[in-house]
């Protein structure tokens, strides 16, 4: 039994799901072409649509059946948590699959963990409502949960869609690289020296022929023939 409290978030949150839904077939038709590709780094992208489709329609099935009266959001929630696990799994064995886990798509891994996490504790959840109707704590955690799976959803939804990243660690050592090759420019400059300076004016030329050659040049003396 949902409580009192917590219906009026449920009735919110399914019309958030219903309108995040129709905004990511809008992102997804809008990168279609990329999700399209038979290349192995396409996986990626299409994980990524997967992901927040998943998220969405978990929070969209939850708080749509805790609206109906009885005892139906345990059941549910543990049906779609379950859903969700299998989902992670599938996709972190593609990656397997097409030899895409490595550095770069660390970042992607960790979220497929995350989101499994998610799930884990929904499921735990979901069987306590099972268990124990009357259990509000346990409605309490799922809709909690529910918010994390709309915030999972949108973050997948801005990277599907190539969303500017800007994070404090990448910002961080930016900074601390162009620190370093300037200090490195500095030295290489220290080592090899000061600049050599050019020549002063009049300085290497022979001594006495300035002198020849405006004597030779005074006026009156009459040119030679």
């Amino acid at each position: 039994m949902v409580p009192a409290g917590i219906h009026d978030f449920f009735l919110a949150s399914a019309g958030v799901a219903g309108a995040l839904i129709g905004l990511l077939f809008v992102a997804i038709s809008v990168s279609g072409e990329r999700l399209a590709k038979a290349e192995a780094p396409a996986q990626l992208h299409r994980i990524r649509a997967y992901a927040a489709l998943t998220a969405f329609i978990n929070a969209l099935a939850v708080s749509l059946f805790s609206l109906i009266p009885g005892d139906q959001i345990g059941t549910t929630a543990t049906v779609v948590s379950c859903i969700g696990l299998a989902f992670v799994a599938a996709s972190l064995l593609s990656l397997l699959r097409l030899r895409q886990v490595r550095w770069t798509t660390a970042p992607d891994a960790l979220f497929l963990v995350g989101l499994a996490v998610t799930f884990g504790f929904q499921l735990n959840a979901a069987l306590d409502v099972s268990s124990r109707p009357g259990d509000s704590g346990s409605v309490a955690d799922l809709a909690i949960l529910v918010t994390v799976c709309f915030f999972i959803g949108i973050a997948r939804a801005w990277e599907l869609i190539g969303g500017p990243s800007i994070g404090i660690t990448r910002e961080v050592i930016g900074i601390s690289q162009g620190a370093i090759t300037l200090v490195r420019d500095r030295e290489h400059a220290a080592e090899d020296g000061p600049p050599a300076e050019d020549d002063p004016p009049g300085e290497g030329a022979t001594p006495g022929k300035g002198a020849a050659a405006a004597d030779s040049a005074a006026p009156g003396d009459p040119p030679e023939t």
